[in-house]
């Protein structure tokens, strides 16, 4: 089976933009740049401020200033790597666990008005989550066990 060229594209831009407007929609209490870095910590684990700045596509600058403000609200700290003494990882506190509940809460409560206007089945909406989870499952190398 082949896709229409312009179909992965249009997939892309729509479920960016709908997560932009959740994110502005929501109650985030906190900038999003803030929330979106806490919510990379809960996504990939544990990890050295210049993995989270790879998978943020941000430079390791801005990465660190984000981690300070956040370990300065105590929602993430930085521990010792045990595979390199020398380094820290950066790690979600209790309230930074708590914190994206919230924003996930949030962004869902923000949504759910809006699907609940689109007349949406949860057939389908349950139908275009598998979807997404599926496509997400496919961009992962086939020894990434996360």
């Amino acid at each position: 089976m082949t896709t229409s060229d312009a179909l992965p594209d249009e997939l892309l831009r729509t479920s960016a933009r709908l997560s932009r407007w959740a994110t502005r929609a929501a109650d985030l209490g906190m900038p999003s740049a803030q929330a979106r870095v806490l919510v990379l910590v809960d996504e990939i684990g544990p990890a050295r401020v210049t993995a989270l700045a790879d998978a943020d596509e941000s430079s390791q600058p801005s990465m660190t200033t984000a981690v300070q403000r956040l370990e300065g609200l105590g929602l993430v700290a930085r521990t010792p790597d045990p595979a390199d003494a020398r380094a820290t990882l950066v790690t979600l506190t209790a309230a930074g666990v708590e914190r994206i509940a919230g924003i996930r809460r949030s962004r869902g409560a923000a949504l759910a008005p809006v699907v609940e206007r689109a007349a949406l089945d949860e057939t389908r909406l349950r139908d275009a989550v598998a979807v997404l989870g599926e496509l997400l499952e496919a961009t992962r190398p086939a020894s990434d066990p996360s």
